[in-house]
């Protein structure tokens, strides 16, 4: 597996971000898809609604997120599967739209995708 990085989608597009894929479920608040500059927008690998609405970007959740997150993403092998396709490629920088860095949807899918 290549290299995968997590970004907001709010930085400048950089050539040395490989594939860029958006890993959000809603699109980003004042971003233009020609400047998002993404080859994908894998909506359907992020949490699902309940759980983003119940773990609010709340970091005493974030341990629970995680786990309820994983067990998702166990439970959905063929878009996992679509997105380890790309970093067999090279390069993939997962999207993110929230303001934390840390506490976020993309982290918890790298850890996984590696």
């Amino acid at each position: 597996m290549s290299e995968v990085v997590v970004k907001r989608i709010y930085a400048e597009p950089d050539p040395a971000d490989g594939t860029r894929v958006l890993v959000d479920r809603v699109w980003p608040r004042g971003i233009k898809k020609t400047r998002a500059a993404l080859d994908l927008w894998l909506k359907d690998i992020a949490p699902s609604t309940e759980l983003r609405k119940w773990f609010g970007h709340d970091p005493a959740r974030w341990e629970a997120f995680q786990t309820r997150y994983r067990a998702e993403l166990d439970a959905m092998p063929d878009v996992v599967a679509r997105l380890r396709e790309l970093t067999q490629r090279g390069k993939v920088t997962l999207l993110f739209a929230a303001h934390d860095d840390v506490h976020n949807n993309a982290v918890v899918l790298a850890h996984y995708l590696r």
